[in-house]
């Protein structure tokens, strides 16, 4: 019989990702952790590195929340130079340190491909393998997700990999390349993988055994139809539309937490409702939408079976 998993939340779902300061926030860090746990989440991701300042003042503020550490975001240029993807190891080097000190049990670097500045402006693939890496591409991206598991397991992190739309692992046939070529475990987040053509439900239920952390995002298919058809090359503009409250949106959440009930994950859900960063004028209508994600996600997890 299934476990129910924990529900949690990550800053991106409050608006806080990229470069947004405390300042821009216009309240202290912390108050972003207490409504987390105001509206019932029980642990979060990292938000951008450093934001909740020193590794040992990010543990500190967590725990006073009684928000347990999940996961942080790790971005890799995996078809960049050799320079740019040792700046991207740098910067990595600090988000471990995040987690190893602030970290709850399990807490894992979530690694995830950035794409490039071609696909930024023109994500829409739609199948189109001409636009996706060879082989030999294909053997360096592997080798250096390789050197950043590698990088994590001497922090004594674990990690996860983040199959993400507007990037090189963002269709199906390119999600199961990486399956078959490496044994990285699987975060699966059900907006990305709606987003770029890859049915979430049944990734869920194929690859059950590879799945240790889950994104629970719901997206308006009509707003990627009418970027798609526009050409629109602002990805950062109209994504922060595409992601919408839980139950809303176009994705088949039903279908895709009924897999994971059936495959037996007991592993966390994580709320994730990309938007634009938030501003002091809609921080109450950001706190609303994710009191609902954590009402309706409680909700809509199917009771158990016998």
């Amino acid at each position: 019989m299934s476990v129910r998993p924990s529900i949690g939340t990550a800053p991106v779902s409050f608006g806080i990702f990229g470069a947004l300061t405390p300042d821009d926030l216009g309240r202290a860090p912390a108050r972003v952790l207490e409504a987390m746990a105001e509206a019932g989440y029980t642990g979060s991701e990292l938000g951008p590195p450093g934001f909740f300042g020193t590794p040992e003042r990010t543990r500190r503020a967590y725990a006073a929340a009684g928000l347990q550490v999940l996961a942080a975001y790790v971005p890799l240029h995996l078809a960049a130079s050799d320079e740019v993807v040792r700046h991207d190891l740098d910067a990595m080097r600090r988000t471990l340190e995040e987690l190893a000190t602030a970290g709850g049990p399990g807490a894992l670097a979530v690694l995830a491909d950035e794409g490039d500045a071609g696909l930024v402006r023109d994500p829409f693939r739609a199948g189109d393998r001409s636009r996706g890496l060879g082989t030999g591409a294909w053997r360096r991206a592997v080798d250096r997700l390789e050197a950043a598991r590698g990088l994590a397991h001497a922090h004594g992190v674990e990690v996860s990999f983040h199959p993400h739309y507007a990037t090189y692992v963002q269709e199906s046939w390119e999600i199961d390349r990486l399956l078959a070529t490496t044994d990285l475990p699987l975060c699966l987040d059900s907006g990305h993988f709606h987003a770029g053509g890859a049915d979430p439900a049944a990734y869920a239920a194929r690859h059950a055994g590879r799945i240790n952390h889950v994104h629970v995002k719901d997206v308006h298919d009509a707003v990627l139809r009418r970027a798609e058809a526009d050409r629109d090359p602002d990805l950062e503009g109209w994504w922060a539309g595409l992601a919408c409250p839980l139950g809303t949106g176009d994705v088949g959440l039903g279908s895709f937490l009924s897999a994971l009930w059936d495959a037996g994950y007991a592993g966390w859900l994580v709320v994730e409702q990309d938007r634009a960063p938030v501003t002091p004028d809609t921080w109450d209508s950001v706190n609303r939408d994710q009191r609902h994600n954590r009402a309706w996600l409680e909700g809509a997890w199917p009771p158990p079976r016998t």
